[in-house]
């Protein structure tokens, strides 16, 4: 399994407008074989830092998901939107691999 963590930095002013594009993006997630850890939005401490985490089975089916987000309409609307409203400042994408309880 690998696991992308996303570090957004976001205008804290369109909070709002974030939350809906993630809340979108959860499902496209799933719909295109990963699953979805969530959004993490500013609560306490800085209120312009949100992140999420997604899981596919490999870096195969992350890249495959990637291909299919670039041609897929929801997904090329999503981007759009994101730009042309400038909510997301920037962001910074790492992988990383679960350590879970041995069974």
């Amino acid at each position: 399994m690998i696991t992308c963590h996303v570090k957004y930095v976001i205008d804290p002013y369109q909070l709002a407008a974030f939350e809906r594009y993630s809340r979108q993006w959860i499902g496209i997630v799933g719909r295109m074989g990963g699953v979805h850890h969530g959004y993490f939005l500013p609560s306490e401490g800085a209120n312009n830092v949100a992140y999420c985490l997604f899981s596919f089975p490999s870096l195969a089916d992350y890249e495959r998901y990637r291909q299919q987000a670039a041609e897929d309409a929801e997904c090329v609307r999503l981007v759009e939107e994101a730009t042309a409203l400038k909510f997301i400042v920037s962001y910074e994408r790492s992988f990383v691999r679960p350590v879970l309880e041995s069974l």
